[in-house]
C-alpha cells in the first residue's frame, strides 16, 4: 500500500513509519491540513490516514474540499480522539470511509486499512472507467481529469462512457448515435455538436488530449500514440 499520514503528532507518525515501513508499505506524511490535501490531489495514493486537530485546515475541511472541489475518491479513514458519536457523524459525513478513536492498536488500523483498499479495488473493478488520468465513475456519473472534476451533460457524459469502454480502439458514429438515440437519430450533424462539448471539457484544460476524430470513421479516445482499431 501507499499511505498518505495527515498528523501533526510527530511522534504518532514515526510510529506508524516504523510499524507500516517494516511491513512493506511507503508511506508520506504531512503535518498540517493545506500540506496534505496538496499531497492527496497530486499523489495516487491507495489510502489516507487522516487527523481531526490539524493546523492550517482541519481534517474534515481537507475532507470535504478533498470530495467536493477535487472529486477525489481515495479511500480516508480518520484517526482521531474524538470519539463522541456527533464527532463520528461529522467524519462520516465529510466523506470518511472508516473512524477509529485514539489510542488504538496498530494491528487493528492495519486490518481496517486493508479492508479500506480491498473495497476500493472492488469498486474500481465493477464501477470506475480509467483511461489515462481521466475517471468516469458509473455509479455516481462522476467525471475527473488529473483529479479535476469535469461538468458534462447527461449526451456527453453517455458517449464517454462508450469511448471509455472501447478504449483504445475506435468508435463509429453509427454506433455512438445508436447509443444516445437508439433508431431514431435527429437530423443535422447532432453528433459533431456533442462530441464538440465532450472534447472542449475532456481535453480544453489541458495539454494532451485524449478525444480523437477519424475523418469518415469515427472517434477515439486515448493517448495519441496508442492503437487506433476498428471497435464497431
Amino acid at each position: 500500500m501507499r499511505l498518505l499520514v495527515v498528523e501533526d503528532n510527530r511522534s504518532l507518525t514515526a510510529n506508524l513509519f516504523e510499524y507500516f515501513e517494516a511491513r512493506g508499505h511507503v508511506l508520506d506524511a504531512a503535518p498540517d491540513g493545506i500540506t496534505g490535501l496538496h499531497l492527496a490531489v497530486s499523489h495516487p495514493y491507495d489510502v489516507v490516514v487522516l487527523d481531526w486537530m490539524l493546523p492550517r485546515l482541519d481534517g474534515p475541511g481537507l475532507l470535504r474540499r478533498l470530495r467536493n472541489e477535487h472529486g477525489s475518491g481515495v479511500p480516508v479513514i480518520m484517526l482521531t480522539a474524538r470519539d463522541e458519536l456527533p464527532d463520528k457523524i461529522v467524519g462520516f459525513r465529510a466523506g470518511a470511509d472508516d473512524y477509529l478513536t485514539k489510542p488504538f492498536a496498530l494491528p487493528e488500523l492495519e486490518v481496517r486499512l486493508e479492508a479500506l483498499l480491498a473495497r476500493a479495488r472492488g469498486r474500481s473493478r465493477r464501477n470506475v472507467l480509467e483511461v489515462h488520468d481521466l475517471r468516469l465513475d458509473l455509479d455516481t456519473l462522476e467525471a475527473t481529469r488529473a483529479g479535476q472534476r469535469l461538468h458534462l451533460y447527461p449526451a456527453c457524459r453517455k458517449l464517454l462512457e462508450v469511448l471509455m469502454q472501447a478504449s483504445p480502439a475506435t468508435v463509429t458514429r453509427e454506433r455512438l448515435e445508436q447509443a444516445l438515440w437508439g433508431d431514431d437519430p435527429p437530423d443535422g450533424d447532432m453528433l459533431r455538436s456533442h462530441v464538440y462539448e465532450l472534447r472542449r471539457s475532456v481535453d480544453g484544460p489541458f495539454a494532451t488530449k485524449l478525444v480523437h476524430t477519424l475523418p469518415r470513421t469515427g472517434y477515439r479516445l486515448g493517448l495519441v500514440h496508442a492503437d487506433p482499431h476498428d471497435g464497431a
